[in-house]
Formats: structure tokens, sequence, C-alpha cells
């Protein structure tokens, strides 16, 4: 897939090598059009580049029109390229939980299908503890407030490795979508208004956070 080699936004490359000290990692809310614009917002500076692909799927380099079709397997995703100095995963687990509704299962509103699905994809051992750490606290949280479709969140939680490639990028005409004229403003996701981590980080969160922003009211819409 043939995608612009620099973000519409940030003026960052698209497409890596990246810089040796940036991480990343691919989120999936059922809708990549806002969910993107809203990693890309983060305040801070610590994220260096955003893109909309298809992750997590059974086939090779699928298009909108076959992520669509459910025989994929794939799921609308962003791929995000952070610096963990200046913004930590849990920043981006604040947003990607309180963005969308996790309980909703293949979809997203009246969006439908496989390819609505939440997931998370982990490229080291500490997403992937944060990741699931942050889901049972979200959980907790959904619960105590009484929100969500279902008794419980049903994002996957996969690894990067269980997958030949686990993100493609998406026609170039859906990166940075929202920032661009024309745009239809449109997003399927859900957010629950339920904060993802009460009053403090739960302890199995502890100590990952970023000093600056983690903790503080930095909450992006998506218009």
């Amino acid at each position: 897939m043939e995608v612009s080699p620099t973000h519409y936004v940030l003026k960052t490359p698209m497409e890596g090598p990246w810089p040796a000290k940036m991480k990343v990692c691919v989120l999936a809310n059922g809708c990549f059009w806002g969910s993107e614009k809203g990693f890309w917002r983060l305040p801070g500076g610590g994220v260096y580049s955003t893109a909309v692909g298809y992750a997590a799927g059974r086939t090779p380099n699928p298009t909108y029109e076959e992520c669509c079709s459910g025989q994929t397997g794939a799921t609308e995703a962003v791929q995000v390229v952070y610096d963990p100095e200046k913004v930590s995963m849990v920043d981006l687990l604040r947003w990607f939980w309180e963005s969308h509704d996790p309980t909703q299962g293949n979809g997203q509103g009246n969006d439908r299908g496989t390819q609505y699905r939440s997931a998370l994809i982990f490229f080291d051992r500490e997403q992937e503890e944060l990741m699931r750490a942050s889901k049972d606290a979200y959980e907790k949280a959904l619960q105590a407030a009484g929100k969500g479709m279902g008794p419980r969140i049903t994002t996957e939680i996969v690894a990067a490795s269980d997958f030949e490639q686990p993100f493609y990028y998406a026609e170039d005409y859906h990166q940075q979508y929202l920032a661009k004229p024309g745009a239809r403003p449109y997003c399927s996701a859900q957010p629950l208004q339920a904060a993802s981590f009460p009053n403090r980080n739960p302890p199995s969160l502890r100590g990952f956070e970023s000093n600056k922003y983690v903790g503080k009211e930095h909450h992006v819409g998506l218009k």
C-alpha cells in the first residue's frame, strides 16, 4: 500500500525505520479515523507518528473493501510511534480505553463486523503487562459505574509476533483523514464517559506513568 512519506499533521515520516529511542504499539478501538486524531493530539510532543491500517488479520495486504468483507479477520487499527521519555504507554492506554466502548464485541455503535472490534497488539513484555493490567483496571471501573453493553471487556490483547506482519497500512486517503479538507467528521466509537483509572493509577500501573500528563486532565475531543 503506497502512502504519503510525510504525516499530514505532525510532518514526521509515515514509515520506519524510526529513531532509536522510539517505541511502537498498535491499538484498535472501532474507528480508526477518530482514534488516530486522538493520538496525534495528545500533548507534550511524545507521539512521533501515527498511521491507520488493518491489524490482527489472517491475510496479507488487505484493502479497505476486503477488511469490511469480514473475510480477512483484520480490524481497523492505529499504529502509534512514541517517545517513552515524553509519553508513557499508560497515557496511550488511558486515551484508548476512554475513547470507545470495549464491551461491544465485533462492533462499535451502529457499525458491526470484525473490522470494528477492539484490540491491543503488544511488541514487548512491558507493553503486554501494562495492557493486561489496564484492561483489568478499566473493567472494574466500568462495573463500578454500571457502564457498557456487557459484563466484560471484549478487547483482544495479542502479540505482534503472532502474525507474519501485525499491521498493514490503509489506503493513503484514510491517513490523517479528519485533518484534511473536505473530511466527513464521522466516528462510530462510543466513549462510555468513565475514567479508566479513577483518582489514581492502580498499583500494577504505577511507575510507568509519564511525569507530566498522567493523572492530569488532557482529554481531547474528536471534533
